[in-house]
């Protein structure tokens, strides 16, 4: 379960303060593969990072029962001095699993050939969204954080990644950002729509897919 209480974030922009997340209260039930949806700017990746821990919030809390990963593609958790290999490995540490079977994990699926031991800034947006897909998809978490990366790579990395990540919330929950709605109807059951900075959670995903459609319109 993760419960989201009065939350609020802010940015400045060109000289204005724009309310992105505005006074949000929300809880996402245990067990559920939430698609998280919005037009574009409605600060879904805003809000991922919150929930993860990586992006402070200006007020309220983010309260989980269980172990949260930080935002699949999110590559700005990653130090881009280090290595894909060192990157990895100081991951295990933080969240206490086995390093050798992780780095061995990501190196098979991340499919990097040499540029797993040369540095993340060498990387393009590609490699960087398999490596951090592949280090997430890599550690059981109780909820994972997937912002359009599912379909990164040519077809069979796709179907690759799409099977381990259909595994993984087999068994876990998960929040999904993504534009297409094949792909949340492939991987969801339930859905929350943000919209001006307050968000509405729904146990039908059609219903959440026809209130963000509307809203688009």
């Amino acid at each position: 379960m993760i419960r989201l209480e009065n939350l609020t974030k802010t940015f400045w922009i060109k000289g204005e303060r724009k309310l992105v997340i505005d006074d949000l209260t929300l809880t996402l039930p245990s067990g559920s593969a939430v698609a998280l949806l919005g037009r574009n700017g409605a600060g879904k990746s805003t809000l991922l990072e919150i929930i993860s821990g990586t992006l402070p919030a200006d007020g309220g809390r983010v309260l989980s029962n269980g172990t949260i990963s930080w935002p699949v593609g999110l590559a700005a958790s990653f130090h881009s001095d280090l290595t894909g290999a060192e990157n990895v490995r100081f991951i295990a540490r933080i969240y206490g699993v086995d390093t050798d079977e992780l780095v061995y994990f990501v190196e098979q699926f991340a499919e990097l050939g040499r540029s797993f031991h040369m540095p993340m800034r060498t990387y393009s947006s590609g490699m960087k969204s398999r490596l951090t897909f592949g280090a997430s998809m890599g550690i059981k978490f109780d909820t994972y954080l997937v912002d359009e990366v599912t379909a990164v790579g040519d077809q069979a990395f796709k179907r690759k990644s799409q099977a381990v990540f259909a595994e993984r919330v087999r068994a876990a929950s998960a929040i999904l950002v993504n534009h297409s709605m094949n792909e949340v109807r492939k991987f969801c059951n339930a859905g929350v729509v943000l919209e001006g900075g307050k968000a509405e959670y729904y146990e039908d995903l059609e219903e959440a897919i026809a209130v963000h459609e509307e809203a688009l319109r």
